[in-house]
This record gives C-alpha cells, structure tokens and sequence, in this order.
C-alpha cells in the first residue's frame, strides 16, 4: 500500500477559497497540517490577496487552553499576525469538506521565541554557547511540554494521526535568522560535535554513565576543524557511551509521546521524521535502534540531499522492517520535472519507500501544484501496476 502526503499550514486556507479545492485535485491521501511550527518566511504564490507570510516566532495553531498550561515557563503562543483564534481548525474545516484527511504534524523541540526565559533548557555545546532555537529532551519540563503538545493535539482537534518532527535533540543546524553556517563550511563530523548538548541536565546524565565531561567537552574543542574523519575519531573511547545516550534522548521521549497517543486515541497513526544516522539531530533526529520504533506506523527520512538520499532510505527501511512504511521527504523544486517523475517514483519505491511526503503545497506555484498531482498519479499508477504484475492470470 503506497501513500502520498502533502505538508500545509493552516494560513494556507485562510482567505483563500481556491486552496482547500486545489489540495484536493493533487490526489493526495493525507494532508500534514501544522499544530505547531517555528519562525519561518514563506512565500504563498498562490494565495489571492497575500504573497508572503512572517512567522516571527515559534506558535501553536489549535486552541491554547489557558488552565491546561497554567504555571508552565514553556507555554505555547498564539499566531498573533493571524486573524481568529482556532487556525488549525479552521483549516482542517475546509480540508475536511474537500474529503481530505488530516494528520496533525507537531514540531517538538525546534521553538523559535525571543523573548523566551528558559535559557537553562536549551542545548549547550563544548564552548557552553546556548542554542536558543533548541530545546534539549533531558529536561523534564521540556518532556512535559511536548507531551502536553501532542496531547492537546488529540483532544482539541479531529485529526486522523499526528506527525512529529523535531522528537529528540536539535543540533548545531538551524537554518534560520540569516544563518551564516555555509560560509564557515563546517564539516559533518564537526556538525555533529558542536550539537552534542553540555546544558547542566545532559553533563550530570553523562557523568552517571561514568564519562569524563570535561575531557569530552576539551575533547570536542580541541577536535574541531582538524578535519577527523568521524566524531568517534575524536571523542576515542567516550563515543560509544555518548553515542547511546544521545539515542536514548530520542527515545525516552518518543516513548513518552507513544503513551500519550494510544491513551487518547489507540488507533491513531504516528508518522516519526527521523535518520539513521547515529549522530543526527534537528528535524530528522537519530532514530536509534529498531526496537525503539515499537509503536511507530511510518518513519519518514529526508531525501532533499539527493547524494545522502539513496543509503538514508535503505538504511531506514532494514530498520522499519515489516511492522511499519518508510517514507521520504522531497521538495518538489528539486530536479522533479515531467521528464523524470515516472523514473524518479520507479527509484524511490526500488529503494523501498511506501510513502512520499510533499514539502509543501502552499509554497507550490501552478506548475508546482500540477507536478505534485502527477507525481501522486505516478506513484499509484506504479502500485496498480506492481499488483497486477504479482497477480497471476486466471
């Protein structure tokens, strides 16, 4: 069974008749529709009246009930440069009514706020810099939070399943406030040593699992820019250790999240951005083992980078096994033309994906929203046709 999802936000509906509509002749069989997303500049080439939204900061978009979140430092906010105050709903409303189903997707630790008082709970690197943008999952308060998240999700909204993006520790990777990181050409191996998290939470965790922290810390300092091939080459005997702990940020919370889902709402799908990769971080978090994915309908990896696409998806899907779909995440202003959509989906499902995820269907001009609709007719034309190959003659 192959699937498309498309990825929207809410004031991708408001003050646009068309778009509800438009969504639903793409052929899509899930819409991902933002609960919670962080500041971001996007573009709407479409939208009759408004070309370009500012999201100033991290906001939830379904109803914030105020006693739920009482006496909490991390609070969600409100969409203030939205006009109405249920946004989420309002969309799902009109997606609803074009027969469009509706998964939630929730961003969890990536929160964009500043005038945020909760320093003390971000990731710190090995220089002890703060990254404000990230919430580090060692924290209680921040666990509680995104529980609260994804619970509040579930019960103030009809969504069919939740999306989570953002579930385990952001990095050095931010990608926003006119991000200089590309001039610096930081290295992988150096990525992943400057997102290792030294906030007071993560250093008492690593020196139970009996770790020098300052050696690791001096470690890392003195590690970077020498042009190591791996961050073991640099953390030496330390990095199977550290390398475990950081999985287990991941999952401890997804675990947590889990429970949420199936004690509000059991058969509900949960779609887990997530990497194989060891030391990732961001929105595409390391996934861990297999064993950790219990619970987990469909683990989605990132294949924008089409020379870490390929090893990405294949290594996700040996950890998937039979219990749930692997999906990949594409920006259709990539190298998807006409010519190669039907060799491009022959590729992916080769490579063993079951599901496309689109990124995103309000930042589509008319050529965009066309090639989307033939992309999903290429990927169930590819299925129908796989079927009737398997199928013998009567």
């Amino acid at each position: 069974m192959v699937s498309v999802t498309g990825y929207a936000y809410p004031w991708d509906y408001l003050d646009d008749d068309a778009a509800a509509p438009r969504t639903a002749e793409v052929g899509l069989d899930v819409v991902a529709l933002a609960a919670t997303y962080h500041a971001a500049r996007v573009p709407r080439p479409l939208h009759p009246t408004r070309r370009v939204t500012d999201v100033p900061y991290s906001a939830a978009y379904i109803p914030i009930r105020g006693d739920v979140w009482r006496g909490r430092r991390l609070v969600p906010r409100a969409p203030r440069w939205l006009e109405g105050e249920r946004p989420f709903l309002e969309a799902q409303g009109r997606l609803a009514a074009e027969g469009c189903a509706v998964d939630a997707w929730i961003v969890l630790t990536h929160l964009d706020d500043a005038a945020a008082e909760y320093s003390d709970l971000v990731v710190r690197n090995a220089f002890d810099e703060p990254y404000p943008y990230a919430l580090c999952p060692r924290w209680d308060e921040v666990r509680a939070y995104c529980r609260t998240l994804v619970e509040e999700t579930l019960l103030t909204t009809e969504c069919r399943g939740v999306v989570l993006e953002a579930c385990g520790p952001m990095g050095l990777d931010h990608g926003g406030v006119h991000d200089k990181l590309e001039f610096a050409r930081v290295s992988s191996t150096d990525d992943a040593l400057l997102s290792i998290c030294f906030c007071r939470a993560c250093r008492d965790a690593l020196g139970s699992r009996g770790l020098d922290v300052e050696d690791l810390a001096r470690r890392i300092r003195q590690g970077l820019g020498t042009g190591a091939s791996s961050p073991e080459a640099t953390l030496g005997e330390g990095a199977e250790e550290v390398a475990a702990y950081r999985a287990s940020l991941s999952t401890e919370l997804r675990d947590e999240l889990l429970d949420a889902v199936r004690a509000l709402r059991s058969g509900a799908p949960v779609t887990l951005h997530t990497s194989s990769r060891r030391w990732a971080t961001g929105s595409f978090p390391a996934a861990g083992d297999a064993g950790s994915l219990r619970g987990v309908s469909s683990v989605v990896a990132n294949c924008w980078d089409d020379d870490l696409a390929e090893a990405e998806v294949r290594a996700l899907v040996a950890m998937a096994g039979d219990e749930r779909a692997v999906g990949g995440y594409l920006r259709l202003d990539r190298e998807w033309t006409d010519a190669t959509i039907d060799a491009r989906v022959r590729q992916l499902t080769d490579w063993g994906l079951s599901e496309l995820h689109l990124y995103h269907l309000g930042l589509l001009d008319a050529r965009g929203v066309a090639g989307a609709q033939r992309l999903a007719i290429a990927l169930h034309t590819f299925e129908s046709n796989s079927t009737l190959r398997r199928e013998p003659a009567n």
